[in-house]
């Protein structure tokens, strides 16, 4: 009896001093990247319950990563209801292990992030939205057929909530 427990108590005080692994480096094969807009289109045209928030957003860009906290404080408030967030990083390819991934490593991202290279923008703005001239950062948001295009940085985390609250 004796045994078991001094058995027992090895096994408890081993478990207990077992270091945590550390975390494996994040690698653009864990992202999906994406050289066509045609490849991510059925992001923009989803038929679900759900409202979507696609934010194109990129590490350069000050006023995008200004807002990047109303995102993640609205994957929170938003717990539990049918809103899904997608960012679409518009960072330059040469960049994407140099600064998106130390960027995405560093910094809590809700929802799901993609990358888009397609250097054609041309040819694929319009058909994210007609309104969209190509600066960024840009958010639409939308349920069905229903849509909402924000066409500049949010201001606040109320304007943000305010305009995906308007679908739910």
């Amino acid at each position: 009896m004796m045994n078991r427990m001094m058995l027992l108590l090895l096994l408890v005080l081993l478990s207990c001093n077992r270091s945590p692994e550390p975390p494996k480096p994040l690698s653009l094969d864990q992202i999906p990247v994406f050289d066509d807009f045609e490849d991510m289109a059925y992001v923009f045209d989803q038929q679900t319950d759900s409202v979507y928030v696609v934010n194109f957003w990129a590490t350069w860009c000050k006023p995008c990563i200004a807002e990047m906290p109303y995102f993640e404080q609205l994957a929170g408030d938003m717990r539990g209801k049918k809103v899904k967030i997608v960012l679409v990083s518009l960072d330059f390819e040469e960049h994407l292990e140099s600064k998106l991934l130390p960027f995405l490593e560093k910094n809590k991202m809700p929802g799901e992030v993609l990358v888009l290279t397609d250097p054609d923008a041309n040819d694929w703005i319009n058909k994210v939205h007609p309104d969209w001239g190509g600066a960024i950062p840009v958010t639409l948001i939308y349920q069905g057929n229903q849509r909402s295009f924000v066409n500049k940085a949010f201001a606040n985390y109320e304007e943000l909530r305010d305009a995906v609250s308007a679908m739910l």
